[in-house]
């Protein structure tokens, strides 16, 4: 398996349809990699969907989408036990969250009750229905959207929820010249509709495995443990970062070095990753949501990273 030659199919295939997003795409599939799940929180427009289309068409695994409304229910997403009266039997109608990547659109506009159908499913890859426990076949990623500026008929993710994601990312607006390269047919819906897959499932499944063969020292683990700490000490925040949260800077940060090419992780991996990892699971005193980057950036000029000779690590 030659993980770079895949990586880069992968990368080049999704970075035909969203332009000059390298660092965001890179995000995603780091999130995938690690066996994470990804929220995407943006305005309208910004290409959230479309994302999440284009990682499913370049990986031949299988794909679902649901789009949730204030009147979905638990068993839309996960199934439903339906009686045949022919057989006198009950026969499984399994939902669209029995597949390998799932899109959760507009998962804010939900109610709570079915947004917490998806948190067995995310966190321990099965669901329950009636009583019985159904095991989702590998691998399982969930990525979900959602508009933080239209509220009117939504509802926010309660914290349990949003600790499931590995990272939240927003996609921002394209520059006016990548702006005009999607006009001009150089990516967005158009391209999308021919694009192939470029590896399947067996290969995803290696390039997983290497990912958590990535090298982290104990120094770099102990940062990580560091950095947590201090965001639940930080006067600004209410709750910190959970143990969960921890390991997701770690598995994110591994899946960030097999990226760049390497077999190790180093500080940079986890400074560049901080921000995505950690910010959406803090909650901050008086109910601030918009300062958590600056909490956060703080932080990490606080808190020094251990300091070796990285680059001549083998």
């Amino acid at each position: 398996m030659d993980f770079a030659k895949n990586l880069s199919a992968i990368r080049e295939n999704i970075e035909r349809v969203i332009v000059g997003k390298t660092a965001e795409v890179e995000t995603a599939l780091a999130a995938l990699l690690a066996g994470g799940h990804v929220l995407l929180e943006d305005a309208p427009g910004t290409g959230k969907t479309m994302l999440a289309k284009t990682m499913a068409r370049s990986l031949d695994v299988g794909f679902g989408r649901v789009q949730f409304t204030p009147d979905l229910l638990p068993s839309d997403i996960i199934g439903i036990n339906l009686y045949n009266p022919k057989n006198v039997e009950f026969t499984l109608k399994k939902g669209p969250v029995f597949t390998n990547i799932l899109l959760a659109d507009e998962i804010n506009r939900a109610t709570p009750r079915t947004q917490s159908a998806l948190l067995e499913s995310m966190e321990e890859r099965q669901v329950s229905i009636d009583g019985v426990t159904h095991k989702l076949e590998p691998p399982y990623f969930v990525i979900a959207t959602q508009n933080p500026i239209e509220t009117q008929g939504t509802f926010p993710l309660p914290e349990a929820q949003l600790d499931r994601f590995l990272a939240k990312l927003s996609l921002g607006y394209p520059s006016g010249e990548e702006t005009v390269r999607i006009l001009q047919g150089q990516g967005g819906a158009g391209v999308l509709d021919g694009l192939k897959a470029v590896i399947g499932g067996d290969e995803l499944h290696m390039m997983m495995a290497h990912v958590k063969k990535i090298y982290m020292s104990a120094d770099l683990a102990r940062y990580i443990v560091e950095l947590t700490e201090a965001t639940r000490s930080h006067p600004h925040v209410a709750l910190g970062v959970s143990v969960r949260g921890s390991m997701a800077l770690m598995n994110m940060s591994k899946a960030w070095a097999a990226i760049r090419g390497r077999g190790y992780v180093i500080p940079d991996d986890v400074q560049a990753l901080a921000e995505r990892v950690f910010v959406h699971r803090m909650i901050l005193r008086g109910g601030l949501k918009n300062n958590g980057g600056e909490v956060l950036a703080e932080i990490l000029a606080k808190v020094k990273p251990p300091v070796e000779n990285w680059d001549k690590r083998t």
